[in-house]
């Protein structure tokens, strides 16, 4: 290697080199953003659209169906779906991953513009943005006060810390929860209206006209221009009050009608829409969505500035306090990846020294970890990186990894200086002689990890910075080891390298470790005499073996990815349909202090109608619990008993109790029914919950076709209404502001803020279905004094009370029914498979169809890539092989220690009671790499052997007794740099642990078979005309 020896001639230089590599992998360290796994969401804008008052069939044919028609052919969606609520529109149209979301975001804003135009008046501007209303709020900020009101506060609240906060870079969406704004309410009065014979068009009309400031122009003297401006808005509710309505009367004696003679004016608050409660108290607070791509830790820190920028200026009574931080259990994930990172690293050194019996060897080997690995960050910030648990895992697993060249090495070199070489030639020599199989050991490595780099799909695009980064890190390593370990050993003399041992317990330690070696080395070499007289019983013992794997399999549960513990909880429930706000903040009271009777419980946050949960009958709770550390059960363990407390609430239905899924969003159980007729959803929906609670694990079970909602329905008697010159239009006009409210215009505060002006019927009016009979219309018809007459509505139209849907789901422009699941105490994979089957039994009628989603989706989609990958894998293993020994023939017999890894992976899996979830079958993917690195060393020194002259059997006995060494010190360096990781001990340890557990049990049945199966193998091809290249 030309590197090796201008290293070796040149120590100042090598030396130069590696410093350049840990400064620029330091200085890029401390530029990497932290975040929990690499942003794996697909592209999403969202339509939400507000249409006051409607119902959701309504919103459904006004504004759903039409945004859905005109986003229909943007090129590159995904998934189209919608959600049509009581007077809310949301509309969510997913991307593929290769589309990029401002241009998609673009894209859906000029098709709207487009059909903008064709909504009714009363239908707000739609509102388009690229944030997952599913997602959830990354930071939550409490404002309280000892001496506000809740009113004064939301206005505080309102106009100073949330349009500071939504200046955050990064923030998506700034929703203010619990709060009630300020304004002007004037709340009319149906008997004065009707004595009055004024309509609530009239109403409208004159609060509109008259109350505004209205530029009229400007006057231009020969010095200066002035401009002329009419000031006609009102300044207080008793200029409300004094506002003329209409004049009643006869003529010449019509007497003018104020607004304060037929309604009640009053400086007021907003009806509440939503509730906040933090430990069960109630509460102001602003939850903050990320933006879609922006990064969770950013976000929260400056929010966090910023809250603490407000504390300093704001009154003293007011306090801001965040009560939910997201990054809380990424940090502590992040931080304990890296305590293992050390871990593994420190265990993987003590392995070297061990079997290198020599300080300085083991500080020449393991020069190459703390380089290879600082190296690494180098190019994890030139690839726009994150620090992630992704990239720290790929460096953690790799740990073992890494040191493996420089072993092989080391070990070489020393040998070459046991043959009695000096320093200078046993560096080149050993260097050279190993340096080809290192080379294809490396390159075998690297083709593992390219395909599961660019995999395609969800998993390619969490995967892509883990396979990229273990390439990095291993090329780094490769070089280290042919540069920097052969420059120290050709100037460093080492008497202990020579055998010579310490009198101290360290070195009597060696010396019994370095004779138990010596003792196990002679009895591989009467067993791998033995396999090589018996072939035929050794190649049955590995077929068995691999076959055996496929049987255990069964006993293997299937996940898509590991549910961690970082210490939070979601809690989600609902009440009945129809139930009151204040019924439902009642019964969130009564959850939230049940689950905090439990010790692991820090603190609450429970939050009504607002964000992903909405409806005044769906509550949230987000749940703090102590540090892991800090409690006896995990996070999976407290909700059995939670989940069996809450049971025993009278009138709640629980819907969610675990970790909020930062992988794979929504419940792992969803079926998705799609067709036209609610009604036929509606049924198949019932069969598929009843199906769904028959699978063994399957738990809150619920469905979005969800009880009718109470309605009432006004049905127009058209031809009388007709006679009155009464059309549909002003019936809706009249009654829409009443019921729902409506604002018709603004008004400046003493504090110089604007605030709405709203009209509407005042609760007591508005009660009941029969305080509807008495609305009065205006009609055509004129009264003596030429007024119109009025009629109530009961004379016009019949009203009677019926019940519709509470929220509509389309996908794919169907109507769709989602039935979803929980899983407890049993893979999701395995009860998504029986859920499978039972489906399939339903009969599903012409035009209607199921689809699965969730995890298990997710899962399929990922075993399909994860497949391509591992065949790519393997082809590329070979070519590499194949152009290393020059042979077609002897890659096959390398890499028959592929299969003999799996009863190792499905062992240690079983024996952890792990899962089959995207990291295990990673971690088997990165065992293709890692298992024939043994395999490459024992064929290249036979090959070499018998160049020299040594017949095969004498050739495999020497290579297994010479390799044996380096081969066992590299599995174990392995397998201890990884055993951190496989002990979960830290938080989030159990997303990591399935991928070491899988490494770990492959690694050590395919080493132990390997040093007894591959050279009978390679004695079975070479039998059959193998060709031998030295």
């Amino acid at each position: 290697m030309w590197f090796t020896r201008v290293s070796i001639s040149n120590p100042v230089f090598a030396t130069m080199m590696m410093a350049a590599l840990l400064v620029l992998g330091t200085f890029s360290y401390s530029r990497l953003p932290v975040e929990q796994f690499p942003d794996v969401s697909f592209p999403v804008v969202v339509v939400q659209t507000e249409y006051p008052g409607a119902s959701p069939e309504n919103v459904e044919e006004e504004v759903t169906r039409r945004v859905e028609e005109s986003v229909n052919t943007i090129s590159g969606i995904k998934t189209l779906s919608s959600r049509s609520y009581e007077g809310l529109s949301v509309v969510i149209i997913e991307f593929d991953l290769s589309i990029d979301p401002k241009l998609a975001a673009a894209d859906v804003r000029e098709k709207i513009a487009l059909i903008r135009s064709t909504f009714r008046d009363e239908i707000k501007e739609p509102r388009v943005s690229r944030f997952n209303p599913d997602d959830f709020p990354v930071v939550s900020v409490a404002v309280q006060s000892t001496g506000r009101s809740l009113r004064e506060l939301t206005t505080l609240a309102d106009q100073v810390i949330k349009k500071r906060l939504e200046n955050v870079g990064g923030v998506g969406q700034a929703t203010l929860v619990g709060g009630v704004k300020r304004e002007i309410k004037v709340y009319l009065n149906l008997e004065a209206m009707e004595a009055q014979k004024i309509g609530a068009d009239q109403v409208i009309k004159a609060l509109q006209s008259e109350n505004q400031e209205i530029p009229a122009g400007s006057i231009v003297p020969p010095s200066q221009e002035t401009i002329v401006q009419l000031r006609a808005r009102l300044t207080g509710p008793q200029d409300f009050r004094n506002l003329i309505v209409a004049r009643r009367g006869a003529d010449g004696r019509k007497q003018a009608v104020t607004l304060g003679s037929i309604a009640e004016i009053e400086d007021g608050q907003q009806e509440e829409e939503n509730v906040a409660l933090v430990n069960g108290q109630r509460a102001l607070s602003i939850d903050i969505v990320k933006a879609q791509g922006e990064n969770t830790i950013q976000v929260v820190d400056g929010v966090r500035r910023v809250a603490k920028e407000l504390q300093g200026f704001l009154p003293p009574d007011v306090k801001v306090d965040i009560v939910r931080d997201a990054s809380i259990g990424i940090r502590n994930s992040v931080a304990d990846v890296k305590t293992t990172l050390i871990e593994g690293g420190l265990l993987t050194i003590a392995i070297v020294f061990l079997f290198l019996a020599s300080w300085r060897s083991t500080v020449i080997t393991g020069l190459t970890l703390p380089i290879a690995l600082i190296g690494s960050f180098l190019f994890i910030y030139a690839f726009g990186f994150t620090l992630n648990v992704l990239t720290l895992m790929a460096l953690s697993l790799s740990v073992g990894l890494l040191i493996d060249d420089a072993i092989v090495v080391r070990e070489n070199i020393v040998r070459h200086v046991a043959l009695g070489a000096d320093h200078h030639t046993a560096a080149l020599e050993g260097t050279r002689e190993i340096g080809l199989a290192v080379l294809a050991t490396t390159f075998s490595i690297v083709a593992v990890f390219l395909p599961v780099g660019f995999m395609g799909g969800i998993i390619g695009r969490f995967f892509h910075q883990f396979g990229l980064t273990v390439v990095s890190a291993v090329l780094i390593s490769m070089f280290v080891s042919f540069t920097l370990d052969p420059m120290l050993s050709s100037i460093w003399r080492d008497p202990q390298a020579e055998g010579h041992f310490s009198s101290g317990p360290m070195g009597r330690l060696l010396a019994w470790f370095h004779a138990l070696m010596d003792r196990f080395s002679a009895q591989y070499e009467r067993l791998l005499a033995w396999s090589l007289a018996h072939r035929k019983t050794v190649l049955a013992i590995a077929i068995t073996s691999f076959l055996a794997s496929f049987l255990l399999m069964k006993f293997v549960g299937s996940e898509f990815v590991p549910e961690p513990d970082l210490s939070e909880l979601q809690v989600q429930f609902k009440t009945p349909v129809g139930a009151s706000l204040e019924l439902t903040s009642q019964k969130a009271r009564q959850v939230d202090a049940a689950l905090r009777e439990f010790s692991e419980v820090k603190y609450t946050y429970a939050t009504v109608n607002t964000g992903f949960v909405l409806g005044k009958n769906r509550v949230n709770i987000f749940v703090q619990l102590v540090p892991r550390k800090a409690r006896e059960r995990s996070q999976n363990d407290l909700t059995k008993p939670m989940r069996e407390r809450l049971s025993r609430i009278a009138g709640i239905e629980l819907q969610q109790i675990g970790a909020y899924k930062a992988v794979s969003s929504g419940k792992p159980l969803q079926v998705s029914l799609l067709g036209q007729d609610r009604k036929a959803l509606a049924e198949l929906a019932g069969q598929a919950m009843a199906a769904m609670r028959e699978v063994p694990g399957a738990v809150d079970v619920e469905s979005s076709d969800e009880a009718a909602k109470p309605q009432v329905t006004v049905e127009l008697k058209r031809e009388l209404a007709s006679d009155l010159g009464i059309g549909v239009g002003q019936v809706a006009a009249t009654l829409r502001p009443l019921l729902a409210g409506q604002a018709v215009g603004n008004w400046r505060g003493p504090d110089d803020q604007y605030y709405d002006v709203q009209i509407r019927l005042s609760r007591a009016d508005r009660a009941r279905a029969e305080d509807l009979q008495r609305v009065p219309l205006a009609s055509t018809q004129l009264d003596a004094n030429g007024a119109p007459r009025m009629v109530s509505l009961r004379e016009i139209a019949a009203i009677a009370p019926g019940s519709g849907a509470q929220q509509i789901n389309r996908k794919e422009q169907l109507r769709e029914v989602l039935v979803s699941g929980n899983v407890f105490n049993r893979p999701a994979g395995d009860v998504a498979k029986d859920l499978k089957e039972k489906l399939d039994r339903i009969a599903m009628p012409p035009g209607y169809r199921y689809t699965m989603g969730g995890s298990s989706k997710d899962m399929q989609e990922s075993l399909f890539f994860a497949s391509q990958a591992l065949a790519l894998a393997v082809v590329f293993i070979y070519l590499i092989l194949a152009s290393q020994f020059g042979s077609f023939i002897q890659p096959v017999a390398i890499m028959m220690s592929l299969p003999l890894s799996l009863i190792g992976v499905v062992l240690a899996l079983i024996l952890f009671r792990s899962t089959l979830n995207i990291f295990s079958i990673i971690g088997f993917i990165m065992l293709m790499g890692l298992v024939t690195k043994n395999a490459i060393l024992l064929v290249d020194f036979t090959n070499k052997a018998r160049a020299a002259g040594s017949n095969r059997r004498a050739a495999l006995i020497d290579a297994g007794q010479i390799r044996l060494r380096p081969i066992l010190m590299t599995t174990l360096a392995m397998i201890f740099g990884m055993l951190p990781t496989a002990l979960a001990l830290g938080e989030g340890g159990e997303f990591r642990a399935p991928m070491a557990r899988a490494v770990i049990g492959g690694l050590i049945t395919s080493t132990l078979l390997t040093l007894i199966v591959v050279p009978v193998v390679y004695t079975f091809f070479d039998d059959c005309g193998g060709r031998v290249v030295g």
